[in-house]
């Protein structure tokens, strides 16, 4: 899967997402791009938006993209926080939808 990580988390969670592609947000050149926006390009690339923007769903309607999003919950964006989420979101790749919001936590 292609996975596009938000500018909010660090890169460096795409070296544990293994045999999938990972790019940042700021590597694509979209930073400071509002979320709909963002969401609206990221779709044509993307199979995933790993973020930790927990307002994500409220702010956008998420079904209309062909993307699925992942929020991380882990009290901090920091990567000694959210790189021990990763075994949970490796396990739900397989089985997620454009359109879907997941949230995984500690």
């Amino acid at each position: 899967m292609r996975i596009l990580i938000n500018e909010c988390l660090d890169w460096r969670l795409g070296r544990a997402l293994t045999g999938h592609d990972c790019v940042s947000v700021q590597k694509m050149g979209w930073g400071r791009i509002t979320n709909g926006r963002l969401l609206a390009l990221a779709q044509d690339k993307f199979d995933v938006f790993l973020t930790a923007d927990r307002n994500l769903s409220f702010q956008q309607n998420t079904t209309k993209f062909d993307i699925a999003v992942v929020v991380l919950e882990a009290g901090s964006s920091q990567l000694s926080k959210t790189l021990p989420l990763m075994p949970q979101v490796l396990a739900l790749l397989p089985g997620l939808m454009p359109g879907q919001v997941v949230s995984v936590s500690v």
